[in-house]
């Protein structure tokens, strides 16, 4: 890692250091993001607010390993992702990182609680306990009564709560959301929000979330934005 910047003590479960994003097209370099550097911890929360275009989605891309920055390095519970093939980025991201949307991305044909034990049945769990852990996360959620149900048949709240429960049902160590209460009204996504941030405190997450809402962001950790594509701490 860089001398000039030092890591606290734990390590930071999600550290990014002098990542750089840059697009390229028949005329010109786009530099999205510029040496960004960001570390967040188990059990916190921190809002990334800024507004459309400024790089939000890429650097949430980024942190996920779904995109390769062109620069810098993403540490992942102290392990370097950038130089790992493809197959290991895609085992890191199915055992330590989750994934909420605007959007719920909810498999139509399966039920609430089929939605929730797919994932871990990927990750190798048989049958019997992804049943039983997607049972006991989703009472957890307030779902208790709506295993059974197709999203079709769930309200906008419910269907964001099963995609929350299905991001971290395989116990990840990290949580990345992009705008997940957006499509929501305000009672639901009050509601939605406080069940996120209450299961990153049980489950010990570190969560980056992107929002518009300024309301809800202040309720979290800590704030940045994206100003010249670094990462800027808010107050």
């Amino acid at each position: 890692m860089s001398d000039t910047m030092s890591v606290p003590t734990p390590d930071p479960v999600l550290f990014l250091w002098k990542v750089q994003r840059r697009y390229v097209d028949a005329e010109q370099t786009l530099n999205v993001i510029r040496e960004a550097d960001m570390a967040v911890w188990a059990g916190q929360s921190v809002a990334l607010i800024a507004p459309s275009g400024t790089g939000k989605s890429t650097l949430l891309h980024m942190a996920g390993l779904l995109e390769r920055p062109d620069a810098g390095e993403i540490y992942i519970a102290s392990k370097a992702t950038t130089g790992l093939s493809d197959k290991e980025r895609t085992a890191i991201r199915r055992s330590a990182l989750g994934f909420v949307y605007q959007a719920h991305h909810l498999l139509p044909e399966f039920t609430a609680l089929e939605n929730v034990m797919i994932p871990q049945m990927i990750f190798g769990l048989d049958r019997e306990e992804a049943k039983k852990r997607a049972s006991e996360l989703l009472v957890y959620l307030g779902l208790g009564e709506r295993l059974t149900h197709r999203p079709a048949e769930l309200s906008g709240g419910e269907q964001q709560r099963v995609a929350l429960a299905r991001a971290v049902a395989n116990r990840p160590r990290i949580l990345l959301a992009d705008e997940p209460t957006g499509n929501l009204d305000p009672a639901t996504s009050e509601r939605v929000f406080e069940t996120l941030l209450a299961l990153v405190k049980v489950a010990g997450l570190a969560a980056v979330i992107a929002t518009h809402n300024l309301d809800l962001a202040a309720r979290m950790d800590r704030r940045v934005t994206i100003r010249d594509g670094k990462i800027v701490e808010l107050s």
